[in-house]
């Protein structure tokens, strides 16, 4: 009788372990809420959320390079689709990013699901552009957050979500000297600012040259998010738990230790880890893709998807899917089609570009990734601020 009784709690017992394992391996941890680097060091961490039109994109780039400092960028879905190369502008620069959701909704007024779908999606856009994540960190729309948002991001593979203690404003219209100021007179170690990259935040760039330069003086050093939160550096690799895994085996895989993947994906229990958990794998990197330009080409009469493919080395489904192109027959002669290629054009290929209003021969080399020299040389013009509007450019690829 004793002995079945023994038996009897021994199967009950292990019944009520595995349902507590299962249990405990489907809380994942919370996101850590972050406002401000814990630290007496002068450092300082740039931000700045990229909306849909993300016009001031390479302006910042450009004075951030001139001024040796890596910022971190929290971008959105939406905002990837719309202008990919400035997004790898971002990538190739070295600048750190974070998710910012794919449509911007509140997260605080929807569910679960939804969020990590938002997530994902970005995550997804981002790989496609860059071949690398956007994980671990998140910056909740409009800063809305809660307790729901941080478990549904945490179990995303968001460990950190990202606020700031500078808000900048600069989305209203501010001018630079507004914004400088907001920045150099509430600066305290350990800082996040939050800056825009969108054209309502027209005072950013401006601002940026003076608030750096105001900002050294005092001592102060440039960080990305992970550098000033002292997160394991990841490349952006993510494994996917499989039924089997554990930490020590996925550790193993990637020639990593426990205990850092253990603190890149803010697990506390090491035992708990779930099927269909994503992992961010510290210290490994995505693969990267051959350098990527984007082409502008007016559809001439003749044209085909496919002969504009040819011409550029690419494929008909890239072209399709760089211009949201849903029946590949159907283009229309004066059509400006967006052309990624993993190599430029043959060096002969040239392009034709008529002066708009507003134009300078700097923002056209730009919009054609080539030089101001090489466009006077190919039109010789002797004095490159002497242009006119209609005037017929030959530029050279």
């Amino acid at each position: 009788m004793l002995s079945r009784w023994s038996k009897l709690l021994a199967i009950t017992g292990l019944l009520l372990f595995s349902l507590l394992s299962f249990t405990g391996q489907a809380d994942a941890a919370s996101s850590t809420y972050v406002t401000k680097g814990n630290t007496t060091s002068k450092v300082v961490a740039l931000t700045f959320d990229d909306g849909s039109d993300g016009t001031n994109i390479n302006k910042i780039l450009d004075i951030l390079k001139t001024n040796n400092v890596k910022a971190t960028f929290f971008l959105t879905g939406s905002g990837i689709n719309h202008h990919p190369s400035w997004i790898r502008n971002i990538a190739n620069a070295g600048h750190q990013v974070g998710n910012h959701s794919y449509s911007h909704p509140d997260f605080t007024k929807i569910s679960i699901a939804a969020m990590q779908s938002e997530l994902a999606r970005t995550e997804t856009a981002y790989k496609n552009v860059t071949s690398k994540s956007t994980k671990p960190i998140f910056r909740a729309p409009f800063g809305a957050s809660n307790a729901t948002v941080l478990k549904g991001v945490g179990d995303a593979g968001y460990t950190h979500t990202i606020q700031w203690n500078i808000d900048t404003i600069d989305w209203r219209g501010l001018s630079s000297t507004e914004i400088t100021n907001k920045v150099v007179n509430n600066i305290v170690p350990g800082s996040i600012v939050l800056m825009h990259t969108g054209a309502g935040a027209s005072g950013t760039p401006g601002a940026l040259p003076g608030m750096i330069s105001k900002l050294k003086a005092k001592g102060y050093k440039f960080v990305t998010v992970s550098e000033l939160l002292k997160l394991p550096p990841t490349g952006g690799a993510t494994y996917t738990v499989k039924a089997g895994d554990t930490l020590y085996s996925i550790a193993k895989k990637y020639n990593v230790t426990v205990a850092a993947l253990a603190k890149a994906n803010n697990i506390t229990n090491y035992n708990l880890i779930r099927v269909g958990q994503v992992l961010v794998i510290p210290g490994t990197t995505a693969p990267t893709p051959p350098p990527a330009t984007t082409v502008k080409y007016t559809v001439k009469a003749g044209d085909t998807l496919y002969s504009i493919a040819s011409k550029y080395n690419t494929t008909v489904a890239a072209i399709a899917s760089a211009n949201r192109i849903t029946n590949i027959n159907l283009i229309s002669v004066g059509q400006v089609l967006v052309i990624p290629v993993k190599q430029a054009p043959p060096p002969v290929t040239t392009v034709k570009y008529t002066v708009k209003a507003g134009d300078t021969l700097y923002s056209i080399a730009r919009k054609y990734n080539t030089t101001v020299t090489a466009i006077a040389k190919a039109n010789n013009i002797t004095n490159v601020n002497s242009i006119r509007v209609g005037q017929v450019l030959i530029i050279p690829r």
